[in-house]
């Protein structure tokens, strides 16, 4: 294990933490919840790390194989050509993508622990389809042949990493308590804002990773 491949896979997850609908139901339970405050945000938390775990994993058990499978693919000529077109379909319609005011972030429909649980499930499987590095991260951690051992405690910290932001928030509400509503108000404001331009910048990045891919093999 290089620690390039260290550096490149942590750059990866700092560029995860940079999740709307993660820190915006952090910041909406901060400032909606008093009890069981810690206990409800961390199994929020723990359901959207285990989640992305559980598809790392599986990922890395298959990856192998499914690369395998369709390594032929881009190497012809007329499929590259098709995959290039498509990335760039996606690049140019990433220019004209309708870009919403404001976007509801998901919220949990009641305070019960379970419904945390639910919570976090249907924050994953909003973003796990957008989740371009974390896909990159196991795409690296598989072209350098690690063994279980060493992928395993990787993709731990990752997830770790991706959550650190809400992890921070909540410490940071648990010293200040109160005097930090305000910037939490202004953060979720801006966070719902944002949100709407996600999938412009998620095709664009599509596009791109497409085009670079096919580019040898036109």
């Amino acid at each position: 294990m290089s620690i390039e491949l260290l550096l490149s896979v942590g750059g990866l997850a700092l560029l995860d933490t940079l999740s709307p609908a993660t820190i915006g139901v952090t910041v909406y339970l901060l400032l909606t919840e008093i009890k069981s405050l810690a206990s409800r945000l961390l199994i929020y938390l723990l359901t959207v790390a285990g989640f992305y775990f559980s598809v790392g994993v599986m990922l890395m058990l298959g990856m192998g194989v499914l690369l395998e499978a369709v390594a032929s693919l881009f190497q012809s000529r007329a499929v590259s050509w098709v995959i290039f077109i498509i990335g760039a379909g996606l690049f140019i319609a990433s220019f004209y993508t309708p870009q919403k005011s404001k976007t509801e972030l998901p919220r949990p429909k009641s305070k019960s622990r379970i419904s945390m649980v639910a919570l976090g499930f249907t924050t994953a499987l909003i973003e796990v389809g957008t989740a371009l590095p974390y896909f990159a991260a196991i795409g690296l951690m598989t072209t350098a042949d690690l063994v279980p051992v060493q992928w395993l405690p990787m993709l731990g910290g990752y997830n770790l990493i991706m959550v650190l932001p809400s992890l921070i928030l909540f410490m940071l509400y648990g010293l200040f308590g109160r005097r930090v509503q305000r910037l939490l108000e202004r953060l979720q404001e801006r966070i719902a804002k944002q949100s709407g331009s996600v999938l412009s910048w998620v095709l664009c990045i599509v596009g791109l990773i497409l085009i670079f891919n096919s580019l040898d093999y036109l």
